[in-house]
């Protein structure tokens, strides 16, 4: 991009957001560390929300040594108002640390008399100090001339395509302090610091939005939205081609030949079913076939006592289901048609009765064949015993 075109950029931009915002000037009475310090406060952060969180670090503890030896967890708890107040906290911490074990003091104000070069080096090896920070006390401190960019500023500026990608990771945006002149350099920095705190603070605001289209219309559709990723996954899906018939019947054999699940279906074994319809259980045996009933002739049949109903074995029942009891029904209605049967054919011929044998006489014994009892034959046999007149 030509300098001339970034300058008439800026310019414009400055002109833009001198509608939607108020210039901010800082505090004069401050020391190069105080100023230092607000500055971690104020990094990502409105100005009215860092001046109460830096007032209450000064009015809580007693003094810079009493922070410095305080803890990360309690320093975010008093700057609770920031949008990132752990960070804030460590980078004051930091930098109290780092500036005391270097002169064993909290002060900076030697910086006023040097130069702005060797100043600058000297801020840049505390340990806690950002790009923004040291720019913000080169500006309010040192009399310099510097914009300092935060992180939030930086792609608020990569959206409206006024920095890139290196710029942002930098943290610095170069040709700015060139474009921007050094007596509006406070003002500027100020209004293009309340633009980066809106769009960390709230980016899906339409009245954050409204300011950022009127500096780059083309910029609408690199606007943060909350359906952002909803149409990532739908432009993701449509993108994707559709399955052919073919290949989903692919799947489907090679998912029947592996043994797995199959779309629209329960996992597992499929259940073998029954003649009747009932489904069967996987592991449980085939239920005993059915005797068959005896013929009524038989049944009939007064000689024949009716042959008593064997007595079936645990191995020969069909295993009771658990969950379909109606498989069972039919083994026991043939069950009870077959003694019905029985118990109506012994009502109806009644039992045989028992023949008494008779007692034997006397006579009997010499009736008998002579050669039952010897062998001998009498003269007598075949004479018929005749009865008298």
């Amino acid at each position: 991009m030509a300098a001339s075109s970034r300058t008439a950029q800026f310019s414009r931009l400055h002109k833009i957001l001198k509608k939607y915002y108020t210039p901010v000037a800082p505090a004069l009475n401050r020391s190069v560390l105080e100023h230092l310090l607000f500055a971690s406060c104020l990094e990502n952060a409105h100005y009215p929300v860092a001046e109460e969180a830096f007032a209450a670090l000064v009015h809580t503890f007693f003094d810079w040594n009493e922070i410095r030896v305080s803890s990360v967890r309690e320093l975010s708890e008093v700057a609770s108002g920031l949008p990132d107040p752990a960070a804030a906290a460590h980078r004051v911490k930091r930098i109290l640390q780092s500036v005391f074990e270097a002169t064993y003091s909290f002060d900076l104000e030697e910086l006023r008399k040097q130069n702005l070069g060797p100043a600058v080096e000297r801020l840049e090896k505390v340990e806690g100090t950002s790009k923004f920070s040291i720019a913000y006390v080169v500006q309010t401190a040192l009399s310099g001339h510097a914009i300092p960019i935060d992180s939030g500023t930086a792609r608020a500026l990569r959206l409206l395509d006024m920095a890139t990608d290196e710029d942002v990771a930098a943290g610095a945006i170069p040709g700015l302090d060139r474009a921007i002149p050094k007596n509006s350099g406070i003002e500027f920095g100020s209004l293009v610091h309340q633009l980066g705190a809106d769009f960390v603070g709230a980016p899906y605001s339409p009245a954050l939005h409204t300011i950022l289209l009127e500096i780059e219309p083309k910029a609408k559709d690199h606007l943060p939205s909350r359906r952002a990723p909803k149409r990532a996954v739908r432009e993701a899906t449509a993108a994707a081609p559709e399955d052919s018939g073919e290949t989903k019947a692919k799947k489907v054999a090679l998912e029947a030949k592996a043994g797995g699940h199959r779309p629209g279906k329960t996992t597992g074994a499929e259940e073998p079913k029954e003649p009747g319809g009932v489904k069967k259980e996987a592991g449980q045996e085939k239920a005993a076939p059915i005797a068959k009933e005896p013929p009524k002739e038989a049944a009939l049949d007064p000689k024949k006592k009716p042959a008593p109903a064997k007595k079936k074995s645990a191995a020969d029942e069909p295993p009771a289901e658990v969950h379909q009891p109606a498989a069972a029904e039919p083994p026991r209605k043939r069950d009870k048609d077959k003694t019905e049967e029985e118990e109506s054919a012994n009502k109806k011929q009644p039992p045989p009765t028992k023949k008494v044998p008779p007692k034997k006489k006397p006579e009997d014994d010499k009736t008998k064949n002579p050669t039952d009892q010897g062998g001998e034959t009498s003269g007598l046999e075949g004479i018929s015993k005749r009865k008298p007149r």
